[in-house]
């Protein structure tokens, strides 16, 4: 991957529905070059698909957590179990293996704390092995990216 992909990524990442002639004058290409870029980027999996960006709160969910999870035990048994079950949760938007106290965190999305609740009681405790959970709640978000930062 050179410049040339990453300026193309950038301005997809950007505007997703950009036409290709638009796209190939903003990273100074002709149409089919640009369009063959975009195809292998496609083709190798560095575009993994195209989606809106959609605001949470006018959707109705209106609450974002931050769930920090720590395990009981740490075999490849529980790990694999854990994060099956943590897959087939929509409420769960990112899980990112982490680091220090908690072996997870999570970023889930609900209507209101009632519904938080509900998450918790029915689907996070559904889950053997978990040893403690750790909520933080977001009341407002400072920045939120969509184009990956440039490389030196």
């Amino acid at each position: 991957m050179d410049d040339r992909d990453r300026r193309i990524l950038a301005a997809l990442q950007a505007n997703g529905r950009i036409s290709n002639q638009d796209l190939a004058d903003r990273v100074h290409l002709s149409p089919s070059p640009c369009l063959r870029r975009v195809r292998q980027l496609e083709d190798s999996g560095v575009i993994q698909g195209y989606t809106a960006l959609v605001d949470e709160e006018a959707y109705g969910l209106t609450v974002t957590a931050f769930v920090r999870v720590r395990l009981q035990l740490h075999t490849a048994a529980s790990i694999r179990a854990f994060e099956d079950a943590i897959a087939r949760m929509d409420a769960v938007l990112d899980c990112y293996v982490m680091t220090g106290e908690a072996d997870y965190l999570l970023r889930v999305l609900v209507a209101d704390l009632k519904a938080y609740e509900a998450f918790v009681r029915r689907e996070l405790h559904a889950v053997p092995g978990i040893a403690s959970i750790d909520t933080s709640f977001a009341y407002g978000r400072v920045k939120r990216a969509t184009v990956y930062p440039a490389l030196p």
